[in-house]
């Protein structure tokens, strides 16, 4: 904005210049915590400390140390957990809703960097305030060390949380009206958060899109520890981990998830669906299982939107270069080592029995039956299903994993969603993007997205397609299969 002065705010460690952008207030890399090295390292995140004069926020802070599998090791500075805010309104006073975003990446990778989590359009459109931040990953926030807190990575997002509390409404934001919001790791995250106490009153609303069903027992997150220090000749202590590099660490754990298919004797699940790190119920942070706590009420005072999309496995079956070619002995292992029974769908080939099992148990039912475990607890929640087939890549992805986040956010041409999307967005596409996003920030207006509430009864769902549509929960065969399982911890298999 020519001419106009850069927004400026005073938070509670001191001033901070933003920038203009499409007539939003900009400001990014705010430090919300110290950076947690040295003597920080592996600690629960301690309080920024204040500074003189104005600081100049207009760059995102650096990625927390994360797996190089996907090609992004992080690096590029130790200041790792920062804040990111879009704001129609800077100043107090303006009292808008907040929506923060929490990214996924299998609690391995990711940052809020990425062109696709630009808040710009879903703050204006709200009109809302957009909050955006890093938090740390892999080993960094959640291998089990001994001497140290476990889910630390959580940890640092109990603390962005307060930082909002204690300082949005500078920025034009209402504390009191802070919807919380993820995919994948992040919707697990937002799982998580209903989950621990440290959380609470910390938000009025979560959506919790794609939720993954692993989370770990201490047990199992005890002898992963162990196996990736082991790695580096180590064992999994404050002692001798501290003074090993993040970028060490890091790859001893791809090193490791390389070869994790090996053990699935001993890790079970975990090992077969190759995840390495996730949200460890330690009895302290996290003290049971997100879907346990909803059942006993911890979500009663928290308004609830979950949804997932209907293929979320076909993503992770094409990125193998398997789609097409599951055999029938792999969909065979596929429903032995992850069904609760056998599906009996008639004339379900190999392809389609593999892509149902896989995204039933990492996805799909979870994000149900956290809803259900909603209402059994007396709370209230809106669920959803995206039906709606990408078009990018002759429509081969179908609704995949991780189509509903550029479409949430409306950032359509810009990194990996214009793979997804096809270039340039089609009007349907720029339609069904604006129909979500205006759902999802009606939701953090005031809890009501635009359709009824889910009960166990009608089972009412909003599936976002090609038109639109309110149904009873449209994957009932799975559904009915999966009714009565419980998404436990999951255990050690053997010494």
């Amino acid at each position: 904005m020519t001419g106009i002065p850069a927004p400026e705010v005073r938070i509670d460690a001191g001033c901070l210049r933003g920038g203009w952008e499409d007539g939003l207030a900009v400001f990014r890399g705010i430090p919300y915590a110290r950076p947690p090295v040295g003597a920080l390292r592996f600690a629960a995140p301690e309080p920024m400390t204040g500074w003189d004069g104005v600081r100049d926020a207009l760059t995102f802070g650096p990625a927390a140390p994360q797996s190089g599998v996907l090609g992004d090791s992080g690096g590029g500075g130790d200041d790792w957990l920062t804040v990111n805010v879009w704001s129609p309104e800077p100043g107090a006073g303006a009292g808008l809703p907040v929506m923060v975003w929490i990214y996924g990446g299998g609690y391995a990778f990711g940052s809020a960097d990425r062109p696709e989590y630009d808040g710009g359009r879903l703050a204006k459109d709200g009109p809302v305030v957009v909050v955006t931040f890093n938090y740390r990953l892999g080993v960094e926030g959640f291998a089990w060390i001994d001497g140290t807190p476990a889910n630390r990575g959580l940890l640092d997002q109990v603390a962005a949380l307060e930082w909002v509390r204690d300082n949005i409404a500078a920025f034009g934001g209402d504390p009191g009206r802070v919807t919380v919001f993820g995919e994948s790791a992040g919707g697990g995250s937002v799982a998580a958060l209903l989950a621990m106490p440290r959380a609470a009153g910390l938000f009025r609303r979560a959506i919790a899109q794609s939720v993954p069903s692993p989370f770990f027992s201490s047990d199992l997150a005890v002898d992963v520890g162990a196996a990736i220090a082991g790695e580096l000749g180590a064992r999994a202590t404050v002692a001798e981990l501290s003074e090993v590099e993040p970028a060490l660490l890091c790859a001893a754990g791809d090193s490791l998830f390389a070869g994790i298919g090996g053990r699935g004797e001993r890790w079970g699940r975990a090992a077969h669906g190759s995840i390495l790190f996730a949200p460890v119920i330690d009895g302290d942070v996290l003290p049971v299982t997100p879907w346990a706590a909803l059942a006993a009420g911890s979500g009663r005072g928290v308004d609830l939107m979950a949804g997932h999309t209907r293929d979320e496995q076909r993503l992770f079956t094409f990125m193998a270069g398997e789609l097409g070619q599951i055999t029938p002995a792999r969909a065979a292992e596929a429903e032995a080592v992850f069904a609760p029974r056998a599906y009996g769908i008639p004339d379900a080939g190999p392809d389609l029995l593999h892509e149902l099992v896989r995204s039933d148990w990492l996805f799909r039912m979870p994000s149900l039956h956290l809803a259900e475990a909603q209402v059994t607890g007396g709370g209230r929640v809106h669920l959803y299903e995206l039906a709606w087939t990408a078009p990018g890549m002759g429509g081969v992805l179908g609704a995949c994993h991780g189509l509903d986040v550029p479409l949430i956010f409306g950032n359509l041409t810009a990194g990996q969603p214009a793979m997804l999307l096809g270039q340039p967005p089609t009007a349907e596409t720029v339609a069904l993007s604006a129909e979500m996003r205006s759902a999802w920030t009606r939701f953090a207006v005031n809890g009501e997205p635009g359709w009824a509430a889910y009960d166990v009864e009608r089972r009412l769902t909003r599936v976002f397609d090609d038109g639109p549509a309110v149904m009873p929960y449209p994957e009932e065969v799975s559904r009915a299969l999966w009714s009565g399982h419980s998404f436990d911890a999951l255990p050690l298999l053997g010494a």
